[in-house]
């Protein structure tokens, strides 16, 4: 299955979508805030995930500014990222989008409507 890195802030929320995306028969590596997802995608540049799922508020560095930042490095030019918030308006969505994030995922979200849409994610990228 697909490789994937996470950053959440929120514990439950985080050991959630580790244990439903493993579950999943995928492999997940978890990051607690932007700064540690961009020091951990740094560590995994010779080999990339195949996916990287962001929150928005968090700490240290947001997931837009983490979205943006790994977007400008050419090892990550292939992988999808995206933004998973409870933030849904259009100008939140747009400054998602404007970050470099490919898809945008809204919480709250149901165990098997992530599984589904990261499913949908991976074969659309074609990491799947």
């Amino acid at each position: 299955m697909a490789r994937i890195l996470i950053a959440e802030d929120e514990k439950d929320i985080r050991d959630l979508i580790f244990f439903v995306l493993g579950m999943a028969g995928h492999e997940v590596t978890t990051a607690r805030n932007g700064k540690e997802l961009y020091e951990a995608a740094m560590s995994m540049k010779d080999n990339p995930p195949d996916l990287v799922i962001t929150d928005v508020r968090m700490p240290h560095m947001n997931g837009y500014e983490a979205c943006a930042a790994l977007k400008a490095e050419a090892a990550f030019e292939g992988v999808p990222v995206v933004i998973l918030s409870a933030k849904g308006q259009d100008s939140e969505i747009e400054e998602g989008m404007n970050s470099g994030a490919d898809e945008y995922i809204l919480k709250p979200f149901a165990p098997d409507q992530l599984m589904a849409r990261v499913a949908e994610i991976l074969v659309k990228y074609g990491k799947a």
